[in-house]
């Protein structure tokens, strides 16, 4: 399949900020050594940190495809063989979008394609995050009787697995932050009904900024957080153009909440335009520090500047290991995945 005209497709799946001030270890690729799921078994949040089955904290790194509606060709065994043990991912984030000719256009074909990618990261030792890629509309409730249908499917297929994880509401937006918390009490209880145990990750108000774009702050959630246990809050930035505020509100909220970054770009807010490696390494040096995880947007061959891949290494089908096939942001990525992982020895 090849991808559609780029028009078509959003990128990083974020609007342009309103006008507010822009303020492995575990995995060496050798046949014997521990994966990450290996290393860590299945995590859970403790205090505001992700810790793995002995209680100690971890910080997984890694990467989102982008919509699977769009370019399934670039999730293949090949590609994922090179992000499991060529790059030493630690987690993929599956992208399922909603709208835009995802899930809503045939809920079965999409089902079945997320099975089949949680199929492929658990067999290749990676953490999967269940993205349910709602954008357009920003309410979540347009799409809460859907993602309930979903998320039970897919909770009671892999509930007994070690590696997944829920993240329940990519970027919700124009909406109050109690909106987005009723949507996340009524969907919770049903994916605890069939897993009790995988961690739940909550998107934040404005593009899950936690409230930035829209002139908020993470004070609002400190306030009146979700009534759940084992969940975690997200947050998305793109370097170009997410600045000081942006920074500083994550340094705070990962003071007094725990924080999954779940997508972010060397770019502009829609992964497009020079690559600010100077800004994202400030981000990437503080979630270090925090012990914070993250996925980089996107393991796609998108046009745009922040898809790894340069065009046409999909439909041609790799190569897909080293620099060669990357582009820029793809090569500058890699080698920050590939760094050793701090995992706890015990």
């Amino acid at each position: 399949m090849t991808a559609p005209a780029a028009p078509a497709a959003p990128a990083a799946g974020r609007p342009a900020a309103p006008a507010v001030p822009a303020g492995h270890a575990g995995n060496t690729g050798t046949a014997k050594a521990p994966t990450p799921v290996d290393a860590n078994g299945r995590l859970t949040v403790c205090g505001t940190r992700l810790c793995n089955q002995r209680g100690k904290p971890v910080q997984l790194r890694g990467m989102s495809t982008h919509g699977i509606q769009w370019y399934p060709q670039c999730v293949t065994g090949g590609s994922l063989d090179a992000l499991a043990r060529d790059w030493n991912a630690d987690v993929l984030r599956i992208s399922m979008y909603i709208q835009e000719g995802g899930y809503e256009t045939n809920p079965r074909k999409f089902t079945d394609q997320v099975h089949a990618l949680i199929e492929q990261a658990s067999a290749r030792g990676m953490y999967a995050i269940v993205d349910w890629h709602m954008l357009s509309p920003g309410d979540p409730h347009h799409n809460l009787a859907r993602a309930k249908t979903f998320f039970t499917e897919i909770a009671k297929r892999h509930a007994g697995k070690r590696n997944l994880l829920y993240e329940i509401a990519n970027e919700p937006s124009g909406v109050s932050w109690s909106r987005i918390k009723s949507y996340a009490e009524q969907l919770i209880p049903v994916i605890r009904a069939q897993d009790r145990n995988s961690p739940v990750l909550v998107g934040t108000r404005a593009w899950s900024s936690l409230g930035v774009s829209e002139g908020a702050g993470e004070t609002e959630i400190v306030n009146n957080p979700v009534n759940a246990s084992n969940i975690m809050y997200t947050f998305h930035f793109y370097a170009l153009s997410h600045r000081e505020e942006y920074l500083n509100t994550l340094a705070r909220a990962a003071a007094r909440l725990p924080v999954f970054v779940t997508e972010f770009g060397t770019q502009n807010y829609a992964g497009e335009g020079d690559n600010d490696f100077a800004m994202a390494q400030r981000y990437l040096d503080l979630m270090a520090e925090k012990k914070i995880s993250w996925v980089n947007w996107n393991f796609s061959d998108d046009h745009r500047t922040g898809a790894v891949f340069k065009e046409g290494t999909c439909n041609s089908n790799g190569p897909w290991t080293g620099t060669a096939p990357l582009k820029q942001a793809g090569v500058w990525i890699r080698d920050r995945i590939r760094t050793p992982d701090s995992f706890p020895a015990h």
